[in-house]
């Protein structure tokens, strides 16, 4: 039990909450608690999306994100935005085409929107680290999180420069195609870890 904002809550902090408490930058353990507390009981909170160029000819892959979409949308507001793919790039190289969806996404984007490019040289987390990284950032002061998938040939250095980070589900390489349902599987897994779900083991 709590006093936070003039209200007494009960709640309960998930064993990956206190096992990483320390690498939160915050000022007491009561601070901590009603940031979770924020989390869960405020009007307003930050929105997830996940954006992809083009959508999935393979149905296996559309099946298997679908599944998780829908999972998520029971734990935190979470939309996939498909970025319509450009038409006509016969003629044009690698670098115009990531130009060209690049502009395409830079329009799309709101000034204060938290963008994460899933990129094969960004930080790599273990499915419980991530899941201290989701709770952590949905108590940013920004409205939305944008997980940004690029085209087949990656992003501009635009895209990279508006970024606010980058994240790399594994040092494996997928294709922009598997990535989808990888991605949208680990944060479910992420939520059911802070939920203590048994999802998770």
């Amino acid at each position: 039990m709590i006093q936070c904002d003039n209200k007494t809550h009960i709640i309960t902090l998930t064993h990956y909450s206190i096992r990483y408490i320390h690498s939160f930058k915050i000022r007491s353990f009561a601070h901590f608690h009603c940031s979770i507390i924020a989390l869960q009981h405020c009007s307003i909170i930050m929105k997830v999306e996940f954006w992809l160029i083009g959508k999935t000819t393979q149905g296996f892959v559309e099946e298997g994100m679908s599944l998780y979409v829908k999972r998520l949308k029971h734990y935190l507001p979470f939309e996939a935005v498909v970025i319509p793919a450009l038409k006509k790039t016969k003629g044009l190289s690698f670098e115009q085409i990531k130009t060209k969806e690049g502009e395409e996404i830079l329009k799309r984007l709101k000034s204060d929107d938290y963008l994460i490019l899933l990129d094969d040289k960004g930080k790599q987390y273990t499915s419980p680290e991530f899941a201290v990284f989701m709770e952590r950032l949905l108590q940013q002061p920004q409205k939305k999180a944008i997980f940004l998938v690029g085209g087949a040939y990656g992003f501009s250095q635009k895209i990279y420069d508006r970024a606010n980070m980058k994240f790399s589900l594994s040092k494996m390489t997928f294709s922009h195609q598997m990535v989808r349902v990888f991605f949208t599987e680990q944060l479910y897994r992420a939520m059911t870890i802070l939920k203590n779900e048994p999802y998770h083991h």
